[in-house]
């Protein structure tokens, strides 16, 4: 059941950064995000350390106090901490804060260890801010070092490891891959003096942005490393944003700004703060992963797990391996969420002993349910295991109630049998029958027995095999009575023994058609059953389909609003190697066949595990 009220009342280090620089995830934060079972929107902060971070996150969360300020050049935050609470404007919607510690660091002096925190931020959320003070200019883009940095960080595909159609190469060109899977990009600057003017021109904060991301002309080493910050943005972030602050209020005041009443601080400041927020609370989207699958609390957690363990071990942190690491783990949950719906239902829904077409019912409608669950939690089961295991699963829990239903009915039929026949087993010790016309009435008795028996409600599926096997052991019973009946001549006993034997096979043949029933009705079920899991995932199998071309559509937006761009500005040489993986990602929106891509895996898995289903019930049913 997804959680509605996780709140905390402070933030919690999600990811520490130990004295030697190693990094850790905490256990607790852990067990926070393994209860929220929502989608969550993911923002993250980075920046020079002793920025004023820690002050938008905390408007970010409706608190005076949450994230440590500190009033000292001291940096506060250490590692990333993290503030879960429900999103201010999307219902059932978490809103995840995570508070990185302050890049630069005097104290600290690793580098290094800035880099991992920076991209640690970037693979974790869904809107990365990025606080800054005074103007951006060359050197705000120069402390900006990192983003140059990100290729050497994250990989999006695994070594060795590429699409059909595409080369090693393009592998290595992972700028035009990172646009899809990297999050909106916000910069915030703080202490702003300038007015917004380019030659002249009032602009807006937008404009700002771009104008101070314009790329110059040349090849010398001076230019390169000039454009490199801004070409990186420009690459990796095509959704970008900027807002800028004045000062919010006067030095001597800025200590305790935790602590300052709203009345002490600038108008513009809080205007500015305002729109700020509330662009960040509409225009955050949910955190997805590549495929573009939203990602639950618990997946957070386990995001961080595997980029920190990959990091921890000297590795580079992978997009791909990330999510085939959470797949395998989200996967195997879901089809013990699904088998858990089918079990819960089927237990409430059924009493025992059911009919054969009710059991049916109930096994189709949770099955069905069962399945939806299922696909509504896992992502990427490219080869149909994971539903082929819960089918499975399902098919061997269905097999248990068929021969539980099977033991009740037979007991309550023995029962009931047990029951109607104690009139006859006392007037057979009190030799009611031992006299001549006792063969009649017997037979009277006896009919009755039967009439009242098969008139009885919800006996089961083994009311006619039972009753089978009840005359057949009262066969002797019943010819000893005949064969002492005075009242019969020679001839009528056989002919009354010919009728008894008849009635016998009649019954014998009612038993046999019972379990026939019985088979065709579970042959029936798995022919629905296997409808079913293809409907299921063929509607998976679309949506994921659908979700990763939408990545490359946004790729591809954001790949020719660049081209354009550098057309006008005179940047030919780059726009042509841009022309490059432009033409790949039209390609990769020309292919794809669900069918043959997604669907017919899951059929093959499908059929097998049916076809062993149907074998193991068929043998077991059928009359010999």
């Amino acid at each position: 059941m997804a959680s509605n009220n996780i709140s905390m009342a402070a933030p919690i280090c999600l990811i520490e950064n130990g004295e030697d620089g190693k990094l850790s995830v905490n256990s607790q934060a852990l067990e926070i995000l393994e209860q929220i079972q929502q989608s969550v929107v993911v923002v993250s902060i980075v920046g020079l350390y002793r920025t004023g971070k820690s002050y938008f996150m905390n408007k970010l969360a409706g608190k005076r106090k949450g994230f440590a300020l500190g009033s000292t050049i001291q940096s506060h935050t250490k590692g990333i901490w993290m503030w879960c609470i429900p999103h201010p404007t999307k219902p059932d919607h978490t809103l995840v804060l995570l508070d990185t510690e302050g890049l630069g660091d005097v104290e600290k002096g690793d580098q290094k260890n800035d880099c991992w925190i920076f991209a640690l931020a970037i693979l974790l959320s869904s809107t990365l801010i990025y606080n800054s003070r005074g103007t951006i200019d060359n050197n705000a883009l120069e402390n900006l070092q990192y983003v140059t940095e990100l290729t050497d960080l994250i990989k999006v595909k695994a070594p060795g490891k590429s699409s059909p159609g595409t080369s090693d190469d393009d592998i290595d060109e992972e700028d035009s891959q990172f646009v899809r899977y990297f999050p909106n990009f916000v910069w915030a600057v703080r202490d702003f003096t300038l007015e917004l003017k380019i030659e002249g021109r009032p602009v807006t904060e937008d404009e700002y942005l771009e104008h101070a991301l314009t790329l110059k002309k040349g090849t010398n080493r001076k230019v390169s490393d000039y454009n490199l910050p801004r070409q990186c943005i420009r690459n990796f972030f095509p959704l970008r944003r900027c807002f800028v602050f004045g000062s919010p209020a006067a030095p001597d005041a800025m200590t305790r700004l935790e602590t300052l009443d709203e009345r002490d601080l600038s108008a513009s400041f809080l205007e500015a703060t305002q729109r700020f927020c509330q662009h960040v609370f509409n225009q955050s989207p949910v955190k997805t992963i590549k495929g573009g699958h939203p990602v639950s609390g618990r997946m957070l957690g386990i995001l961080a797990s595997t980029y920190v363990g990959t990091i921890s071990r000297g590795d580079v942190p992978c997009l791909e391996n990330a999510v085939l690491t959470m797949a395998q783990i989200e996967n195997q949950a879901a089809v013990q969420e699904g088998i858990k719906v089918y079990k819960e239902g089927m237990d409430k829904a059924v009493t025992f002993p059911a009919s054969l077409e009710g059991l049916s019912q109930q096994h189709r409608h949770w099955e069905k349910l069962a399945l939806e669950r299922f696909a509504s939690k896992s992502f990427k089961d490219d080869s149909g295991q994971h539903m082929s295991n819960l089918g499975s699963k399902i098919g061997q829990h269905y097999a248990i109630l068929l021969d539980h239903n099977e033991q009740v009915s037979e007991q309550a039929c023995q029962e009931l049998l047990a029951q109607l026949s104690a009139p006859i087993a006392k007037k057979l010790e009190e030799g009611f029958y031992a006299k001549p016309g006792g063969y009649e009435l017997y037979c009277k008795d006896r009919d009755a027995l039967v009439a009242q028996f098969r008139a009885e409600p919800n006996k089961g599926v083994k009311a006619e095999e039972i009753l089978d096997q009840f005359l057949k052991m009262k066969e002797v019973e019943s010819r000893s009575i005949l064969q002492a009946d005075q009242k019969l001549a020679e001839n009528e006993k056989q002919i009354a023994a010919e009728k008894q034997r008849a009635a016998l096979l009649e019954q014998q043949r009612k038993a046999e058609e019972e379990k026939c029933l019985v088979a065709e009705r579970l042959l029936e079920d798995e022919r629905e059953s296997h409808k079913q899991k293809l409907r299921v995932a063929e509607e998976k199998a679309q949506q994921e389909l659908d979700s990763s071309r939408q990545e490359a559509q946004r790729a591809l937006q954001s790949k020719l609003k660049e081209h354009e761009e550098l057309l006008q500005k005179g940047f030919q040489d780059k726009a042509d190697l841009m022309e490059k993986e432009i033409q790949n990602l039209k390609a990769e929106l020309s292919k794809g066949n669900v069918w043959t891509d997604y669907i017919l895996p899951v059929v093959k898995e499908g059929l097998k595990a049916a076809s062993a289903f149907l074998k193991y019930k068929s043998i077991k049913k059928l009359p010999k």
